[in-house]
C-alpha cells in the first residue's frame, strides 16, 4: 500500500510517498481503508522535532491524526463495527497518511451520513479539540462571553460554531478579510488583530480559547473577569499571570473519544455545525499541503484525498 513517511526529523522536504506493508487489525482495533486524512499543525510540529522531548517519534513515521474511510476488518473483541461501515476518527500517535490504517476502535465512530469523506476527515481532531476546550476545560455555558483567538483556522472555526450553538456571546480574532466568514459561523463580534489591540475591544470575558500562544496569550489575561478561564492549545500558560489576574489557566491536549465523535456527528448531520475545507490535495502532494498550512493563513482545514 501507499503511505507518506518520514525517516528523520525535518520539514515538508522529509515527506516521502512509499510502498509499505499492509497492517492487520489486532485485538481491539479496526482496519480502515482511508479515503481522506486531514492536515493539522501537530503533524509538522511532531515531524520537525520541536516536541521530541514530550512526544518522540519512532522512524519511519507516518503522519496524520484524523481520517475518514471504510472498515476493511475488525480485530478480536471489537463490537459495533463490521466490514463496509463508513467511519471517521482520530488515530493516536499518527498514521493516517496511508491507504490502510489499523487503529483502536475506541477512537472511531460512524461517519456522519450527510458528509462526504473529505468533509468528515476534517472534523475529528479540530472538532474534538474545540469541544473539549470550550465545554470540558472551559465550562462554557449559555450567556457567557468567550474570546476565540484564531477563529478562522481549523480548530477556531469549529470553536466559533460550537460556542454559538451553546448560546454564548462569541468574540473572535482574525484578519479583516475573514470578518464576514467569522460572522457567518456565528461570531457576534470580530476583532481585526492587525488594526487594533484585541484588549482594547474585548473586556470582562468569561473564557479565552487561545490557539495562538506567545504575546497573544500573555495579553489575554487582562481581558478576563476574575474567576474566568484561559484554555490554551499551543503553549502552556503562565501560572503566575493566572494567579495575578485571579483566573484559571490550563494547557489542554485533546483526548480522542468515540463518544465525543458521536456528539459532533449529530451536530454535523443536523447542519448545526459544518466543516470548512480550504483546499484538497492528493496523498502524493502532502509536501504541498504542508507548505500551504505552514503559511499560517489557511481558512478551515486542508485535507488529503487518499481514495475516491
Amino acid at each position: 500500500m501507499k503511505a507518506i513517511r518520514i525517516h528523520e526529523y525535518g520539514g515538508p522536504e522529509k515527506l516521502r510517498e512509499e510502498d509499505v506493508p499492509e497492517p492487520r487489525a489486532e485485538s481491539g482495533q479496526v482496519l480502515v481503508r482511508v479515503h481522506a486524512a486531514s492536515v493539522n499543525p501537530i503533524d509538522y510540529k511532531l515531524a520537525s522535532g520541536v516536541m521530541r522531548q514530550i512526544m518522540p517519534l519512532e522512524f519511519p513515521w507516518i503522519p496524520g491524526g484524523d481520517f475518514s474511510g471504510v472498515v476493511e476488518a475488525v480485530g478480536a473483541g471489537v463490537t459495533g463495527f463490521k466490514k463496509g461501515d463508513a467511519v471517521y476518527g482520530d488515530t493516536p500517535g499518527g498514521g493516517a497518511y496511508t491507504q490502510l490504517l489499523a487503529t483502536p476502535a475506541s477512537v472511531v465512530a460512524p461517519k456522519p451520513g450527510k458528509l462526504n469523506h473529505v468533509e468528515a476527515a476534517s472534523a475529528p481532531l479540530a472538532g474534538q479539540t474545540a469541544w473539549q476546550a470550550l465545554f470540558d476545560h472551559g465550562r462554557l455555558e449559555r450567556g457567557l462571553t468567550v474570546l476565540i483567538h484564531g477563529g478562522s483556522g481549523g480548530v477556531g472555526a469549529f470553536a466559533v460554531q460550537l460556542a454559538h450553538w451553546k448560546g454564548a456571546k462569541v468574540l473572535a480574532t482574525g484578519s479583516a478579510a475573514n470578518a464576514d466568514f467569522l460572522r457567518s459561523l456565528g461570531a457576534d463580534m470580530t476583532i481585526d488583530y492587525k488594526a487594533k489591540p484585541f484588549e482594547s475591544i474585548a473586556k470582562n470575558v468569561d473564557l479565552v480559547i487561545d490557539l495562538i500562544g506567545g504575546e497573544t496569550q500573555r495579553r489575554s489575561f487582562g481581558v478576563l473577569k476574575p474567576g474566568g478561564a484561559l484554555i490554551a492549545t499551543a503553549q502552556p500558560p503562565s501560572e503566575e499571570e493566572a494567579a495575578r489576574h485571579k483566573v484559571r489557566a490550563t494547557m489542554m491536549r485533546m483526548e480522542a473519544s468515540a463518544k465525543n465523535l458521536s456528539e459532533l456527528g449529530k451536530l454535523l448531520d443536523a447542519g448545526t455545525i459544518k466543516p470548512i475545507i480550504s483546499k484538497r490535495y492528493p496523498l502524493g502532494q502532502a509536501r504541498a499541503a504542508w507548505a500551504d498550512i505552514l503559511s499560517g493563513h489557511t481558512r478551515g482545514k486542508i485535507v488529503l484525498e487518499v481514495a475516491t
